[in-house]
């Protein structure tokens, strides 16, 4: 048989092995590097990302050498060792939190004292224990006192609270003796620290007096003006024809000795700085540009800052300084004068103004009987005043600054010297709300011509019943406003 036959010729034939064993290794040997090949084909894939990542690697090492001033600082870690135990946690930390302070302003305040005034972190205000110090450092080291005087300082924090990220920090600091005594310039220091402990602190430069700068009389009257206005932020789209009345009313009833602070927080757009600018010509305005405070959220662009910063970057211009708002007019019941009002306030440090709220929408139909109706201002429109009795509205205020160490909106808690609020039968404000940002006439509702002798007349006012009574107090005023307007800065177009 053939298998038989096969097998025993294999078997008997020495010979005829080796063709046979050759065979073997050279299917084995065939096999290996089938295999070989195949393997090294798959693995090409992960060469190919090592080698581009190393070469990357190199290339973005030469980059970040030739490129170092442009790329941003790597993040600061609190701990990057991997931890031995699994259940130890780590904590990474990415960019910056609120500033421990952020200065606006430093002021000297008088002979002795002085007031840095910024914004902090309200967590580290509201949950910590920050603290400041002060320290003058005399450019004359052999000067007869001390060149360098330290000082307790005092904070207060004014915004009642209301501060977001950010919260309001007014520093007082109040040395023994006047720092720069003999005149020859020095610098006040800050050092604010970050909690109880004094081994960790920010030293800031706040305030430098150059040699023969210091002038006691700076700070004695008589100052440049009777009176002073300091405005909170302005910012939304105001209306120019408004603005331009408000500034014409107040420099009529202020005098010619008196001054406008406005605060521009993105509101003086062009068409309301062109009616302001012939203001600040004739010396009667300045305009604050304050738009980078959007970068640190506080209250309500960030108003308390301000104020504060214009009380003591003013604080011995002027008598009395007044705060309130462009859509509020000032008035002086009848029989009284504002010099004679203000000699009779005189014993008070400050003293707070009663509101008269105006309706901004309603108005009389009597257009047909007043050929320059079109041509009448917003106060003389606007003439029906909310009668409701017993609601507590807001008040605004006047103070004499140099007798308050911070201030608020509506009144100041860090003052010496007394307040009065008993002043309705004088002093009253009128409040035109929402009107300053309403374009072209303030007019959206029309009453008919008989509710002037109506007496009171009743009205839906935001989907409420209200009464309301014509009060023509104001448009009685707008005649003697525009003489003085004319004959300050000309003739106004808007």
């Amino acid at each position: 048989m053939r298998k038989e036959g096969t097998s025993a010729a294999v078997s008997g034939n020495p010979a005829g092995k080796l063709p046979l064993l050759f065979e073997t290794k050279l299917l084995v040997a065939t096999l290996l590097a089938v295999s070989l090949v195949i393997a090294i084909w798959n693995f090409q894939p992960y060469y190919d990302n090592l080698l581009s990542s190393t070469t990357g690697g190199r290339s973005s090492t030469t980059s970040s050498t030739e490129t170092t001033t442009t790329l941003p600082l790597p993040a600061e870690k609190l701990s990057t060792s991997k931890p031995a135990d699994p259940n130890k946690r780590i904590f990474t930390s990415y960019g910056n939190a609120a500033s421990l302070f952020v200065q606006m302003g430093a002021y000297r305040g008088g002979l002795r004292t002085f007031a840095i005034v910024g914004l902090a972190s309200k967590p580290i205000h509201v949950y910590g224990h920050p603290w400041f110090e002060c320290e003058w450092i005399s450019n004359n080291p052999s000067s007869s006192s001390s060149s360098s005087l330290k000082a307790k300082a005092y904070k207060m924090l004014p915004d009642w609270g209301l501060g977001r990220i950010y919260t309001v920090v007014v520093v007082n600091c109040t040395f023994s003796v006047n720092p720069n005594e003999d005149n020859s310039g020095g610098k006040l220091i800050m050092y604010a620290y970050y909690g109880e402990s004094p081994e960790k602190y920010e030293k800031i430069v706040a305030l430098e007096e150059k040699p023969g700068s210091y002038n006691e009389s700076n700070f004695k009257p008589p100052y440049k003006y009777e009176y002073l206005y300091c405005g909170s932020s302005l910012y939304g789209d105001l209306s120019a024809s408004r603005i331009r009345e408000w500034i014409a009313y107040h420099a009529w009833f202020f005098g010619p000795r008196s001054h406008f602070v406005f605060h521009d927080a993105g509101g003086v757009r062009p068409e309301v700085r062109a009616v302001l600018e012939p203001w600040v010509r004739a010396g009667r305005a300045t305009i604050q540009d304050i738009r980078d405070q959007t970068e640190f959220d506080g209250y309500y662009y960030n108003q308390f800052l301000v104020v504060n910063d214009c009380l003591h970057r003013y604080r011995h211009a002027a008598n009395w300084t007044f705060y309130f708002d462009v859509d509020e007019y000032i008035y002086l019941l009848d029989g009284n004068t504002l010099e004679s009002v203000l000699a009779e306030f005189e014993d008070y440090t400050q003293f707070t103004i009663e509101q008269n709220s105006m309706s901004s929408k309603l108005c009389l139909n009597d257009s047909t009987n007043d050929q320059d109706y079109s041509r009448q201002w917003g106060f003389e429109k606007l003439v029906f005043r909310d009668s409701r009795t017993g609601i507590e509205r807001d008040r605004k205020y006047a103070i004499q600054a140099k007798n308050a160490f911070s201030t608020g909106v509506h009144i100041s808690d860090n003052v010496t010297g007394k307040t009065l609020h008993k002043t309705e039968m004088k002093i009253r404000y009128y409040h035109y709300h929402g009107s300053i940002t309403v374009p072209g006439d303030p007019c959206r509702e029309f009453l008919p011509v008989s509710a002037r002798k109506k007496g009171t007349t009743w009205y839906y006012y935001d989907d409420k019943l209200g009464p309301f009574v014509y009060d023509d107090n104001m448009k009685k005023l707008a005649h003697r406003v525009k003489l003085l307007e004319e004959k300050t800065i000309g003739a106004v177009h808007v």
